[in-house]
């Protein structure tokens, strides 16, 4: 009987998952929303903004992340794996935020004279005296993961900072295995040639 009783109050102190806060919400307990928000908010902030590299608009696409959530709960399937279903929807509205920027800088661009079009690339080059510390390297190596072409950055981003495996990739981009792993292989080798400079000091 103790056996038993332990065994209950170990049950009820773990840890809900995802999935069973999903559940709970979607059978009406707010509570579990809170929860995941909570669980959430910082992950998902850390992975919009590798996206899209401006706080305001990651804020933006988080606030809209979770409002999905709210609204579309009961869309949610046990099939998947709510992380997977849910940074799905969180890579989605960073795309289409990102496809808008896109559309806003030709559209700048377009209205732009020849005489505008003067761009002032800030001098980045290291002193040659001066050792690069582990806040520059880190620097570095997050500008040099921004400059690759979104297909490289975005299975980067999942797979090398939010450590999402390559099936939870395919589903949340949507894309074979086979893919996924040559834009991985692809986007690193970019990088390891970009950062050669870094690795060899």
């Amino acid at each position: 009987m103790l056996d038993n009783m332990n065994k209950k109050s170990k049950e009820n102190n773990s840890t809900p998952s995802d999935e069973e806060l999903i559940k709970r919400f979607q059978d009406g307990d707010i509570y579990a929303f809170e929860q995941l928000v909570y669980r959430y908010k910082d992950r998902l902030m850390n992975f919009v903004y590798n996206f899209l590299k401006n706080r305001v608009e990651a804020e933006d696409v988080v606030q809209e992340t979770f409002l999905r959530l709210y609204r579309n709960r009961h869309s949610y399937k046990k099939i998947a794996k709510f992380s997977t279903w849910f940074y799905t929807i969180a890579a989605n509205l960073a795309k289409t935020e990102l496809r808008k920027r896109k559309r806003k800088s030709l559209l700048s661009l377009s209205k732009m004279g020849v005489e505008d079009k003067d761009y002032d690339i800030p001098d980045v080059t290291l002193s040659p005296e001066k050792k690069v510390n582990s806040n520059i390297r880190e620097k570095i190596i997050r500008d040099k993961i921004e400059e690759l072409p979104l297909k490289f950055r975005e299975v980067i981003v999942l797979r090398d900072i939010e450590q999402c495996s390559y099936e939870e990739i395919c589903e949340i981009l949507n894309i074979p295995i086979g893919t996924v792993k040559s834009r991985i292989n692809r986007g690193r080798q970019k990088l390891q040639k970009e950062l050669k400079h870094l690795i060899e000091e």
